[in-house]
């Protein structure tokens, strides 16, 4: 089992402006911000996040959080977090979540990190219903409840999230909160395979190749595992896909690794 958190950082992704908002500020701090001014947007965001401005918090919080412009800090994250997560900021309140789940700038506490990710989901926040899934799927903060785990990634799969279509294929192929059903597996991995979750890609070539749901398919299984070991961003990851592609390449003919490779280079993310 691979289940993964979900972070998402700056407010200005995924929520417009509310009317409280300081807009000159705030909006020109994303603009600066989304053409890489970290210092500008820095300067800006401060501004707004002093007069008290919820969004302008959570995405200063966020610059802290990835040392943008600033060394990174995560005690000044999580505070920044927690002043936008007060005034009930879905997406400062997720953020706070992920920083008392690993710990970082706050002392892990599960049951801190359940409660925030369970406000953030009650306002309807997508990655939110993933990572309250990951709680329960793991047992941490609240009871085991493979259940409750499939519930949540199926809330946030059906929206379009790419790594709860991805842990959802995990409790499909594992049989954990959900009947075994190898075809639904292939279903959710597909759908965050096509949004360009390397692990979802690996997997979906596993299936290929095992057989699982569909005949074995030599070719789709090295097309995918091609374009995951392409996608992948952890190196460790990276080296065991590629090595995993080799193992299946050994059973194919020239013409079909050919092929597969062609497959692979067309493909594009949906």
């Amino acid at each position: 089992m691979n289940t993964r958190l979900v972070s998402m950082l700056f407010a200005a992704f995924l929520l417009l402006c509310s009317a409280a908002s300081f807009a000159g500020e705030y909006e020109d701090g994303v603009a600066a911000y989304n053409r890489g001014d970290y210092k500008t947007a820095l300067a800006l965001f401060t501004k707004a996040a002093n007069k008290g401005d919820a969004k302008a918090q959570n995405n200063l919080g966020a610059m802290y959080d990835k040392g943008q412009g600033v060394p990174q800090d995560y005690n000044q994250a999580a505070s920044l977090y927690l002043q936008a997560a007060e005034q009930g900021d879905a997406v400062a309140q997720n953020n706070l979540g992920l920083m008392y789940d690993k710990g970082e700038g706050v002392l892990q506490d599960y049951k801190q990190a359940v409660s925030w990710y369970r406000k953030a989901a009650e306002q309807g926040l997508v990655p939110a219903h993933n990572n309250l899934g990951v709680m329960y799927d793991k047992g941490q903060g609240v009871p085991q409840d493979y259940n409750q785990a499939a519930s949540w990634y199926r809330r946030a799969a059906d929206q379009g999230d790419a790594e709860a279509q991805y842990n959802l294929g995990l409790m499909y192929n594992d049989g954990r909160g959900v009947p075994q059903d190898y075809k639904q597996a292939v279903s959710w991995f597909r759908k965050a395979a096509d949004q360009g979750d390397a692990k979802a890609q690996y997997n979906l070539g596993l299936m290929y190749y095992y057989g699982h749901a569909a005949p074995k398919d030599y070719v789709e299984a090295l097309k995918w595992i091609t374009i995951a070991a392409a996608y992948s961003t952890e190196k460790e990851t990276r080296d065991h896909i590629a090595r995993n592609r080799d193992i299946v390449a050994n059973k194919m003919t020239p013409a079909q690794i050919a092929e597969a490779q062609k497959l692979a280079r067309e493909w594009k993310k949906k």
